[in-house]
Order: structure tokens, then C-alpha cells, then sequence
């Protein structure tokens, strides 16, 4: 067993210590994973705090079918989406708001000079559906390996590499119209 199954294991048990070791092992990849979703600090954090709620609530439930790394990205992958589907959710609900609601993201990553391109990308990013969206961020910004991307989203090889084409194709489309002097 190793370091991070055993400390799923003892945090189902209630111990608070091995919940901050877990957290202080995966805070920065919620957090950063959570930021790609959201463009927003504010959001990343307060989904930041409920993946490490859902960790610590549902701990019991890790049957250890996949790596500890793989369950604690698809809790952020999931809460990620849920809080995008309800602020959406809100959105439409308060039209007024509308406009304090679309993304003009700046990563804190990112150095100066990229700053405009990296905003036209995460525009673009946010227009993608949620399947072509979630592959693209753990593919392409977080780096995952194609097999690791296939078991946080429960779906085979094959079907994350459509994915992967498909959200290539539209991003294409979308920088092309959000920035017409852009050439490939």
C-alpha cells in the first residue's frame, strides 16, 4: 500500500493529520486544476475547499480501483463542472449579471508577453463542451498522460483522443474568430 492509500485509509478512520498531509500533497493540484476550469481565483478556492470536504467526507467510499492522484482529479474534475453548470445556472437566472460572468481570466502563470494570447485561449477553452473541455485541460495545460485522462474521466484511450482532436478542431475555430489577424 502506498503513502497516499494509506492516508485515504486513515482519513475514512477521522484522522485529521493524515487529512493534512493528503491536502498539503494535492492542495496545489486541485488548486491549479481547478483555476483551468474556473478563470477565477475566488471560484478555484472555494472549489479548492470543497474537493478537500468531499475528500475528507467520502474517504470510506476509495475502493482503491485507481490511484489516489486519479479519485482526487476526478472529485476536482467533478466539483469543477458542477460549480461551472451553477454558476451558469445563475447566470441565466440574474441576465444583469451576465456580463460580470464572462471570462476575462488572466492566469497568474503566465509570463507578461503571453498574457493576450493566454486570455483569447481561455476564452476559447471555456466554450468547449465538458468532455472536450476536461481532456483539453488534463491533456494539453496539466500534462496528464493520455492512459491517466482515460481513468479521471472513465472512458477508454480512444475516446480521449477524439476528444482531444474534436477540442483541437473548435479551439482552432474559436481563436480564428475571437482574433481574425491570428495566422496559424
Amino acid at each position: 500500500m502506498n503513502i497516499e492509500t494509506e492516508l485515504i485509509k486513515q482519513i475514512s478512520q477521522g484522522d485529521k493529520i493524515a487529512f493534512k498531509e493528503l491536502y498539503s500533497l494535492f492542495s496545489n493540484k486541485v488548486y491549479a486544476t481547478a483555476l483551468h476550469y474556473l478563470q477565477n481565483i475566488p471560484d478555484a478556492e472555494e472549489v479548492t475547499q470543497d474537493v478537500f470536504l468531499s475528500i475528507f467526507n467520502n474517504a470510506s467510499s476509495f475502493k482503491g480501483n485507481s490511484s489516489v492522484n486519479t479519485w482526487v482529479y476526478r472529485i476536482t474534475v467533478n466539483t469543477s463542472l458542477s460549480f461551472l453548470k451553477s454558476r451558469k445556472r445563475r447566470t441565466f437566472l440574474f441576465i444583469d449579471d451576465y456580463k460580470k460572468e464572462i471570462p476575462d481570466f488572466e492566469h497568474p502563470g503566465i509570463i507578461e508577453e503571453n498574457k493576450e494570447n493566454a486570455k483569447l485561449m481561455y476564452q476559447a477553452i471555456d466554450t468547449l463542451p465538458d468532455a472536450q473541455k476536461t481532456a483539453f485541460i488534463l491533456g494539453f495545460i496539466e500534462e496528464k498522460p493520455r492512459k491517466e485522462i482515460a481513468d479521471i474521466m472513465e472512458i477508454s484511450l480512444k475516446a480521449v483522443e477524439s476528444l482531444l482532436q474534436r477540442a483541437k478542431a473548435n479551439l482552432r475555430m474559436k481563436l480564428e474568430s475571437l482574433n481574425p489577424n491570428r495566422r496559424n
